[in-house]
């Protein structure tokens, strides 16, 4: 199989990030929870993921980073606890269903909600935030990269807007972390919310989210933490603040591995190769007849994402042949953002989204090109 579905997962992963979990797996005991060997261990590797990502988004302490199962837990987090009736929100059309959905349910608490608009090519206007706030907005919360477009957020310009009025920024950076360079100092975010199976390269149910000092959170979860037992509320310091029973240690020690990897590997390499197999497949589809490319492609610097349709033919449609016939997973469908699809008019039809990986190679994009330029053939 071809896999250019790596916005979803990256499904292949380092050695390192297998070996890691495969040797916690068989000696890793519960961080926290003891003075054995096994739990001082635990303690120890968890400790040092935190080290390695607060080092990759040029955190204060490692303290401010949280782990958490997935950005979808991390974003709840960081929005339901960060928002109150009478409070207003900004965010964008570009935005995933980890963020829209939480944000729909506060509306309906109370919270106002303003959507900046996109266009067509799925690009905002950065005016638009400024025009947006009121004195009661406390929030905006944008992605830093579309899962469905591919188009980058400028989040530091953003960051800058909140800042410049007060207002807490959150950043859902589930398609950029590990891939794109992130300073949450330089870029101005309060909260960075981030999945680890994804750009990280780590396993799945992985992920955190960054808190600057001084802004507290109230907890999604309660419970044992494994200090301050006989405390009847969870304890307030972070990060045990945002982490209410076991981690997920075993994966925890395999998104260290790929935190390690990309540092060791270079972040600019990965970057620049996934975005180069990226640029070869959309000049090779881009011209072919009945072929519809989403997204903006007049800047160079973007997500790895090429999202596209075949005439009228139905998105899964496409995914289903592409996979049945030449062996190349892709995703079709809605992409979990409903509102970028209203943006590009692709609410029936749904897209064919490729995303790619440093690992994919170049004659597997090639065979991607001649796919679609065969079935575009039979519309």
């Amino acid at each position: 199989m071809i896999y250019l579905d790596n916005a979803a997962t990256t499904m292949q992963k380092p050695q390192a990030v297998i070996d890691a979990v495969v040797a916690a797996m068989s000696s890793m005991g519960n961080a926290g929870r003891g003075a054995n060997e096994a739990s001082l261990s635990a303690s120890r590797v968890i400790y040092d993921a935190r080290e390695r990502l607060a080092s990759l988004f040029h955190a204060e302490s490692p303290r401010q980073i949280a782990f958490t199962c997935n950005s979808t837990e991390s974003l709840n987090i960081a929005i339901k606890g960060s928002l109150r009736p009478g409070d207003h929100v900004i965010t964008t059309m570009l935005e995933h269903n980890s963020v829209l959905r939480p944000l729909y349910l506060l509306q309906e608490q109370g919270v106002d909600l303003s959507i900046i608009p996109s266009d067509a090519k799925g690009r905002i206007d950065y005016a638009d935030f400024e025009k947006a706030i009121r004195p009661e907005t406390r929030v905006i919360v944008c992605t830093h990269g579309s899962n469905l477009t591919g188009n980058k957020v400028d989040i530091a310009r953003v960051g800058a807007i909140a800042k410049a009025h007060g207002i807490r920024f959150i950043v859902d950076a589930s398609q950029t972390a590990g891939v794109f360079p992130i300073d949450v100092q330089e870029m101005h975010i309060d909260i960075l919310c981030f999945t680890g199976h994804k750009g990280l390269l780590g396993p799945q149910g992985t992920g955190g989210l960054y808190v600057r000092e001084g802004i507290s959170l109230p907890p999604l979860k309660s419970g044992g933490s494994g200090v301050d037992t006989y405390n009847t509320h969870h304890p307030q310091l972070m990060p045990t603040a945002l982490e209410a029973g076991t981690l997920n240690g075993h994966g925890i020690a395999g998104l260290a591995a790929g935190v390690g990897y990309i540092m060791e590997t270079g972040m600019d390499h990965i970057r620049e190769t996934e975005q180069r197999y990226m640029w070869m497949f959309y000049h090779g589809i881009k011209d072919i007849p009945g072929v519809k490319v989403y997204g903006d492609f007049d800047t160079q610097d973007r997500c790895p994402i090429v999202t596209l349709n075949i005439g009228d033919y139905d998105s899964s449609e496409v995914s289903d042949e592409l996979l049945m016939t030449y062996g190349i997973s892709t995703r079709p469908g809605a992409h979990c953002a409903p509102l970028m699809h209203k943006a590009l008019g692709t609410v029936e039809q749904g897209a064919v989204r490729f995303s790619f990986s440093h690992f994919n190679t170049e004659e597997e994009v090639k065979a991607a090109i001649a796919a679609i330029e065969e079935l575009s053939k039979e519309e």
